[in-house]
Order: structure tokens, then sequence, then C-alpha cells
């Protein structure tokens, strides 16, 4: 290992990674803050709904658009998902598992709406050969059965 050559500027280099570290620990701070305020418009929502129940009913389409991920984020977040399952996964797993790690209070037709996303992205990731069918839940209560999935050699 000793015929490695020395990087010729070992300052630029331990700066360059320091910054690196300043900026991920930067955009972890600001993604906890969108969370919490996430949640806070939730709850404002649900108190201005107490006092008029037709106040601020939004479609789903609009909820969903309006907390929209980025692009690629529900495949990373699927796709670890899987990485640290001890077992098979169905959407609806996901899907609570999306909405507990953003902080979002789902009514039934956005949630509805996020598990169809999930879905479609499961299904993405089957046809790209990342994960692969394990059959049916047994013990879904009455929105069920749903289909298991696991990452590929697990």
């Amino acid at each position: 290992m000793s015929n490695l050559p020395k990087p010729e500027r070992p300052n630029t280099l331990s700066g360059l990674v320091a910054k690196h570290a300043e900026l991920v620990s930067l955009r972890e701070q600001y993604h906890d803050q969108v969370r919490k305020l996430t949640v806070d418009i939730d709850h404002l929502d649900a108190a201005i709904r107490l006092f008029d129940g037709t106040a601020g009913h939004r479609a789903p389409g609009e909820y969903v658009t309006k907390h929209k991920a980025r692009k690629g984020t529900v495949t990373r977040f699927v796709l670890q998902q899987f990485r640290e399952a001890t077992g098979p996964l169905t959407s609806r797993d996901i899907t609570i598992a999306w909405c507990q790690d953003r902080g979002l209070v789902a009514d039934d037709e956005t949630y509805a709406v996020l598990r169809k996303r999930i879905g479609a992205c499961i299904k993405q990731c089957a046809l790209r050969g990342l994960i692969e069918d394990r059959g049916w839940s047994e013990d879904h209560g009455e929105s069920g059965p749903y289909k298991l999935w696991v990452m590929v050699g697990r």
C-alpha cells in the first residue's frame, strides 16, 4: 500500500470532506424541520375542521401534490424498507412507514392515493428484478389481502 500516490493538496481534500459533512448535516436539519412543519400544518387543518367541517377540505390529488416527494425519493424509501425488513412486506406496510417517516397524518383518501403510488413503485422495482412476490397476506383484516414482497436474494 505504500505505492499509492499521496494527494498533492491534502488540505483541499480534507476541506472538501469537511464541507461535505457540513452540508449533509444541514440537509438533515432542514429535513427534520420540514417534517415538523408538515405535522404542524396537518394539526392546524384538523383544528380548523373541528370548527368548520367544510373548511379546508382538499381533494386527494391536491394533498398529494402539495406534499409530493422529490424524484427518486419513493423508490429509495421503498428499497430501504426492503433492505431493513426481516420478512415480506406489503404496500400497506410501506405506506404506513412512509406516513410515519414523513410525519403525515393522512385521511383515508390520501392514504389510498399514497398506497397506490407505493404499489406502483413496488411493481416497477419488481419489473427491474429488484424485488419478488412471495404470495398473499393472511392477517390483513377487512382491507386485504395484500401481496407480499421481498428483496431478491433474501
